[in-house]
């Protein structure tokens, strides 16, 4: 049946929101060294963490192996969304003034607005609610045990933990290189706050994070972008109410300002995958729909495994994504694509 569109609607989409402190890069340092599986992945070498471990008493050290057991980094991130602190003295006071129910309500995770009384419940001590805020989070690999251990934890203990690691992470690896992290941060906060007056919302989250795609769901009227140093290159996901957080990767050149001409990586690797016959083919293909690995055998008339081996190079460019597994040309990173060029080209104009 034929539909005629008489609606001058356009499809909604979410409103960006940028912020940056040195207490995001705080809590996530935090969460970087505890996190044995992946330490050995994030750009900081083994060096540094080594070296900050070394200057660590061995009372800190006993908290982050807490941190490790519980991850309580969760709770940092989750209490630091609750408003915007000034400084670490203000974060500390505000988890000292909290009540025990205050307290579980702001660490547990936002699981949707179906579930908001549960929430409300578990963090009063309900253990049918607990029960169920698990269950609904069982595909998460720690979700269930780490909202177990907030509702049954002595909440006093709780606060003295998070506020003696959070003070002796800042004192160890952020305070004697404040004033170069702050000036990273910053440089990458204004620059996609540029980007943001050139760019939809969608493309501006697939820049600044590399290539993850979000599009717009019920109940999200906001994405969140905070800029992270520490766990590069790895883009970290959150779900606040009526928010999507993303503490995205720095880009290079926030990292390395002095010459105008350094490029992207990511803006590098675009090009490069799209300097290709063959894959400037596929990405015509995609184009026009989704299609399969065997599809785009038969319309390239070439190897499976040539053709695979070109999607992935566009894949690793986030020119390309597999969804129900079939390849999808990831539109809004190559509409920015333009833009992107120009902004280094030109810069700030």
């Amino acid at each position: 049946m034929d539909v005629l569109n008489m609606t001058s609607r356009k499809r909604e989409t979410y409103q960006i929101k940028l912020e940056h402190s040195l207490l995001w890069e705080c809590a996530l340092g935090i969460a970087a060294v505890t996190n044995a599986r992946l330490l050995d992945t994030l750009e900081q070498p083994d060096d540094y963490w080594n070296g900050i471990k070394q200057s660590l008493s061995d009372k800190m050290l006993e908290h982050l192996n807490y941190v490790e057991k519980n991850n309580t980094w969760k709770a940092l991130l989750q209490l630091l969304h609750q408003r915007n602190f000034k400084d670490l003295a203000e974060f500390n006071t505000y988890i000292e003034n909290l009540n025990s129910e205050e307290m579980k309500h702001n660490c547990l995770p936002y699981v949707g607005s179906r579930y908001k009384n549960s929430r409300e419940q578990a963090s009063s001590g309900d253990k049918s609610a607990i029960n169920d805020l698990k269950n609904i989070t069982k595909e998460n690999p720690f979700f269930p045990a780490y909202i177990e251990y907030i509702c049954t934890v002595d909440i006093e203990i709780l606060k003295k933990h998070l506020c003696f690691v959070m003070e002796g992470w800042y004192k160890a690896a952020i305070e004697p290189e404040a004033n170069k992290i702050q000036a990273i941060l910053e440089r990458d906060f204004n620059s996609k706050n540029h980007m943001q007056k050139k760019m939809s919302s969608e493309e501006l989250v697939e820049w600044a994070t590399g290539g993850s795609t979000y599009y717009p769901e019920p109940g999200v009227y906001h994405v969140l972008l905070i800029p992270q140093y520490v766990y590069r290159p790895w883009n970290i996901e959150a779900d606040i109410e009526g928010i999507k957080v993303f503490y995205y990767p720095v880009a290079n050149e926030s990292v390395h300002p002095g010459s105008d001409f350094q490029p992207n990586q990511f803006l590098v690797n675009k090009y490069k995958a799209l300097g290709d016959e063959v894959r400037l083919k596929i990405v015509k293909y995609l184009s026009e729909g989704d299609s399969t690995l065997q599809e785009l055998t038969n319309k390239l008339e070439m190897g499976k495994s040539t053709v695979h081996h070109h999607l992935k190079i566009l894949r690793s460019a986030k020119l390309v994504e597999i969804i129900e597994s079939k390849y999808r040309l990831k539109k809004n990173t190559l509409d920015a694509l333009a833009k992107e060029l120009e902004q280094f080209v030109y810069g700030k104009q």
